[in-house]
């Protein structure tokens, strides 16, 4: 076989190799799913019932109907605040709001219509099953006001991870990441698993570097929604972690126009002092090495 054939053969068969590749095993998700039953009275189920869900921040809409089990699913929603309206004739017309899609969550409505006239709406309003039945998977979400209202050293939103009870800090990971070591942004133990080899996903996309799995970036702590910190049971999407994951989403909009303004103000005679700091400003004796000033 010639030389030109035999590097024909290995491009075609590297090419077969890449497309054969599932398209969900190249990136993560940051989206989420409400999936549920519709059932009559009786809990039999209702199939061909419209099921309409809206997106509260955007009217955004999608419809399905559900199938022979009456069962429904709606996937890659973004997280957020949602209206789920069930419509089938001979039964009354059925809405729930809000439920809460948060990151990687698959929220379960289910629904039994009431026989009667479909002019009639029944609306409930309730807070989203805290149970994600769908999924086996344990985490923390920590959502957009502690996001962008807690106070961060350095404004660095990796601090937060640690209002997960199975996240451990370690070394300078809670300080601010200027001037820090790099290597000190993921320097977290997450679901017992060993410090600096979890993975980062901002909207799927992986964060970390190939070198020591580095943590290569810190989203701004403005411009995210919230995000998870999935520990144990993870899905098989995710990979080259031990551990757990940190998986950012940033906002997404919506129909109102939003801004933001800040100022920094980093003054060392606003520090408080330490054990090993005890002088003042024009004190005659300091316990540390830098000189005072008077």
């Amino acid at each position: 076989m010639s030389s030109n054939k035999i590097f024909l053969y290995l491009l075609t068969t590297a090419a077969l190799l890449v497309l054969s590749v599932p398209g969900r095993l190249l990136s993560q998700t940051t989206f989420g799913s409400i999936v549920g039953t519709i059932t009559d009275p009786s809990g039999g189920p209702i199939s061909d019932a419209q099921v309409t869900i809206t997106n509260l921040a955007t009217s955004e809409t999608r419809k399905a109907p559900t199938n022979a089990e009456g069962l429904y699913q709606f996937v890659n929603l973004t997280p957020g605040n949602y209206r789920v309206e069930i419509e089938k004739q001979g039964f009354t017309k059925a809405a729930r709001e809000p439920v809460n899609v948060a990151v990687q969550s698959t929220p379960r409505i289910d629904v039994a219509l009431q026989v009667g006239d479909i002019a009639q709406t029944v609306e409930v309003r309730a807070e989203t099953p805290l149970i994600q039945a769908e999924a086996s998977s344990l985490g923390t979400v920590v959502d957009q006001r502690q996001v962008n209202e807690l106070p961060l050293n350095g404004r660095n939103p990796m601090s937060l991870a640690a209002l997960s009870p199975s996240v451990v800090p370690q070394g300078q990971s809670g300080s601010t990441p200027t001037g820090t070591n790099p290597f000190a942004w993921g320097n977290y133990q997450i679901g017992g698993g060993v410090a600096n080899q979890s993975q980062v996903y901002l909207d799927g996309a992986p964060v970390n570097g190939a070198y020591l799995n580095i943590t290569a970036m810190i989203p701004t702590q403005d411009s995210l929604q919230e995000f998870k910190v999935p520990t144990n049971n993870l899905s098989p999407e995710f990979g080259r972690f031990a551990g757990g994951v940190i998986n950012f989403t940033t906002k997404s909009g919506s129909n109102q126009i939003h801004g933001g303004a800040w100022e920094f103000l980093r003054n060392r005679e606003l520090n408080a002092n330490t054990f090993f700091k005890q002088c003042g400003r024009y004190s005659a004796t300091c316990f540390y090495s830098e000189p005072v000033r008077v």
